[in-house]
């Protein structure tokens, strides 16, 4: 189990991480969603003990991820798959860590096998690898200790279309054996895919967390009219938060029976009113981010 409760970090004024709390439990894959700047990278970092919070705690198995006595044997962390040596072969790389780890040797070969290194691949310097192998060889550190839990940050980045379905296919095997994952990435369609809960911050702080399914039901409604501008007067009007979609509509956080209410009011002509839902993890992400990856660009 992972569990962050009340994670604040604050570099002097500004608060990159504010009062941050959720859990994730065995046997599932939590995507943890945001846009860039949003904290992510700097909540895993302090689940991982890379980064001391200001406030707050995070435990994983339990225990703070600097108490834990050989904490490759518990949690596999993919953060950066750059931060390798890249004069060493990746056999190498795995082999010095299996040691570090008290992890049998013959297990190195079982898991280069595993993420699709070859052997020809093993040998060669970390120096001379794609970003998809090094992500490869990354994820094979995380698992060389058979940890039960995972915390990977932007795992998929560099690999190709089977490399992304490949490790979908890892990831949902490792959690129906009742370990723990914890994913962020960009890639919303595959954590939409793999995903059974979700958690996604904005601006530092959470703007929503549950089951995939339930907040995928609770988008809101999507509603275009004829003359957009005056749709947006008169939600504004209304008191109803609206963000604008990708595609010229607007996304709003009520039902459609008010929103259809406050339209009728206003005379307008409506040509689209339906739930949000159906525009998937896509429509959701942009729907509770708005306008947060700006504010947090600036800072």
């Amino acid at each position: 189990m992972i569990t962050a409760d009340h994670l604040t970090k604050r570099y002097g004024p500004h608060a990159a991480v504010d009062d941050v709390s959720f859990r994730c439990e065995p046997g599932t894959v939590t995507g943890f969603l945001g846009p860039n700047g949003a904290g992510k990278s700097t909540t895993m970092r302090m689940l991982c003990g890379l980064t001391r919070p200001t406030s707050g705690a995070a435990a994983v198995a339990g225990r703070p991820y600097r108490e834990l006595p050989n904490p490759g044997r518990e949690v596999g962390v993919l953060l950066d798959a750059s931060a390798q040596h890249v004069g060493r072969s990746g056999r190498e790389t795995l082999t010095l860590a299996a040691r570090t780890m008290g992890v049998d040797a013959g297990r190195v070969a079982a898991v280069l096998d595993r993420v699709g290194l070859n052997p020809v691949a093993a040998k060669r310097r970390v120096g001379a690898y794609s970003l998809g192998m090094r992500q490869r060889l990354g994820l094979a550190l995380a698992l060389l200790g058979e940890p039960r839990v995972l915390v990977l940050d932007e795992p998929a980045n560099g690999l190709d279309p089977e490399g992304i379905f490949w490790m979908r296919g890892l990831l949902r095997d490792f959690a129906d054996r009742g370990g723990t994952v914890l994913l962020s990435s960009h890639l919303l369609r595959e954590v939409e895919a793999v995903a059974d809960r979700l958690v996604v911050i904005g601006g530092g702080r959470v703007v929503a967390q549950g089951g995939k399914d339930e907040l995928l039901a609770g988008a809101g409604t999507l509603v275009r009219a004829r003359d957009p501008h005056a749709l947006r007067l008169t939600l504004d009007r209304a008191g109803l938060d609206a963000t604008g979609s990708a595609d010229g509509g607007c996304v709003v956080r009520a039902e459609p029976d008010a929103v259809g209410q406050a339209a009728a009011d206003a005379g307008l002509v409506l040509t689209e009113l339906r739930p949000a839902g159906g525009g998937g993890l896509e429509q959701l992400f942009l729907t509770l981010t708005a306008g947060a990856s700006t504010k947090e660009a600036v800072k």
